[in-house]
């Protein structure tokens, strides 16, 4: 079976991630693929936009395919623990190349992000130029719940969100619907599900001898304009996330987390999320965000890539994935178990640079 599927109407190149099975979660096949038919697009005078969605119903993508990494880091331990598993080297870098390359792309790119956008998911999403979100999409960022942090850009486009919106969804991994996406900036249009065939029809009759941009919006806005957009909980919730702002270490956040009451549905759930989390991940979550925000797009990716082969070589990764996936047992062993006993030097050792920046493997990224 093919992990992508493309086809061209009317200069416009569809783009199907085609593993409904795993939820269209991505693995290198399909990123390389993805680099592939982005990169021979971009200077098709045959291609005057993108549009990328995922195969099926119930997700535009996932995620990852973590499930392959937990495998490559239990291969590598058998060898050598200490060293990045190659195939999570390969998977990340490859990964953070495209989405930074969705984020830079000349030409507009317009993703269908109805049902499940979660983890990598977001990572195409959020940087294209037209973003849908509908009545069934549900996004987040749930890293923290296997042992890793919102990675995929998530350091730049967190840290964009109003007030303390960004650090508190990273180290929650709070579910959002996508009014919330709207209102958060991850998505530019809200429609109902049964629009995306009118969609593709109105871009594959539209006249592309004028601006491109312009008439994608104009095609956008139509199918829009017949839905009401529902009330934001994100939104409802603000005054609860502004009490976050004053947060300066990740002990104070857990503080105003624990002690706020009453906690409704919404506020219960990225609570659960991290109160199960691996306590690493929530110090390393609250560092990453709070401490980089002034990173440039480039810098995020260089630094994400040095995190997420630090995970690899951390033990909380691969026994998220276990516990999640794998034995499904859903009782992880953290090391270190709680959350008093991580320390900064442990903090300190996922952010440990594994190249100079001569030898950083994305470097060239500007």
């Amino acid at each position: 079976m093919e992990v992508l599927l493309t086809e061209i109407k009317n200069k416009v190149g569809i783009i199907t991630l085609n593993s409904e099975r795993t939820l269209n979660s991505l693995n290198y096949p399909m990123a390389d693929a993805l680099t592939k038919v982005l990169e021979d697009w971009k200077t098709n005078e045959n291609i005057a936009c993108v549009f990328l969605q995922g195969a099926g119903e119930k997700a535009f993508c996932a995620g990852g395919d973590v499930r392959q990494m937990h495998d490559a880091i239990i291969e590598q331990r058998q060898i050598d623990g200490t060293k990045v598993p190659q195939k999570c080297f390969d998977f990340f870098l490859k990964e953070y190349q495209l989405d930074y390359n969705i984020h830079k792309y000349p030409k507009p790119i317009v993703v269908w992000g109805s049902g499940i956008v979660m983890g990598g998911g977001m990572g195409l999403l959020v940087g294209a130029s037209h973003r849908i979100v509908t009545e069934k999409s549900k996004l987040a960022m749930p890293e923290v719940t296997i042992g890793l942090y919102p990675d995929v850009g998530a350091t730049y486009f967190l840290n964009r969100m109003p007030s303390a919106y960004g650090v508190y969804l990273g180290v929650t991994g709070t579910r959002l619907d996508g009014a919330d996406a709207l209102f958060l900036n991850l998505a530019d249009y809200y429609m109902e599900s049964s629009e995306k065939e009118g969609v593709i029809n109105a871009l594959a009759t539209a006249d592309w001898t004028k601006d491109h941009k312009t008439t994608i919006d104009a095609i956008l806005e139509n199918s829009a304009r017949k839905t009401t957009i529902p009330v934001s909980q994100a939104h409802e919730h603000q005054e609860f996330i502004k009490l976050f702002e004053s947060a300066d270490t990740i002990q104070q956040f857990r503080e105003i987390l624990l002690s706020y009451q009453p906690k409704d549905e919404w506020i219960e759930g990225g609570f659960k999320t991290f109160m199960a989390g691996s306590p690493s991940s929530t110090h390393v979550i609250f560092r990453q965000i709070h401490s980089n925000k002034n990173m440039s797009l480039a810098e995020v990716f260089r630094s994400e890539l040095n995190m997420s082969c630090q995970c690899s070589i951390h033990p909380d990764f691969a026994e998220g994935v276990r516990a999640l996936l794998v034995d499904k047992d859903q009782s992880p062993k953290w090391q270190p178990a709680t959350f008093e006993e991580v320390t900064e030097a442990w903090v300190d050792s996922y952010f440990t640079p594994l190249w100079t920046a001569d030898t950083h493997p994305l470097k060239h990224l500007v």
